[in-house]
């Protein structure tokens, strides 16, 4: 079994299936690949792999969601596991909530919807590469 996983978190579906396809792809069964529609439900997934002895890498965050928004996620992600590297996938982020996220809770990257495959692996490897230094 996998101990290293990336975890998801968009609202939509369909984003989440995307993305998950893409990085299957790109990275194979390299990575455990889990994909929440909600901070409650990937906080849930958090605790999970924790139990399991997984560990998080990175965690990719949509910005505008219910409940709670993306920089308010990652900023709790980052209180608890700073050394989770966290990145921000968005169609509606203004300006001040990516900067504010950069200096809360260190965020490593802001990709704008539509991303391109390319685009996501570069994140997901320049983030991986950035952990290992």
């Amino acid at each position: 079994m996998q101990n290293t996983a990336i975890l998801c978190v968009d609202d939509e579906e369909v984003i989440l299936e995307s993305i998950k396809e893409q990085l299957k792809r790109k990275f194979n069964n390299q990575y455990i690949y889990e994909v929440a529609q909600s901070a409650t439900e990937a906080w849930d997934i958090i605790e999970e792999l924790q139990e399991d002895g997984v560990q998080i890498l990175i965690v990719v965050s949509d910005w505008l969601m219910p409940e709670i928004k993306g920089d308010e996620f990652l900023i709790q992600v980052h209180n608890k596991f700073p050394n989770i590297i966290k990145m921000m996938l968005t169609g509606q982020a203004d300006r001040a909530a990516i900067e504010r996220t950069q200096k809360e809770a260190n965020l490593f990257a802001c990709l704008h919807k539509p991303w391109t495959e390319d685009e996501l692996a570069d994140a997901i490897i320049s983030g991986l590469e950035a952990a290992d230094e």
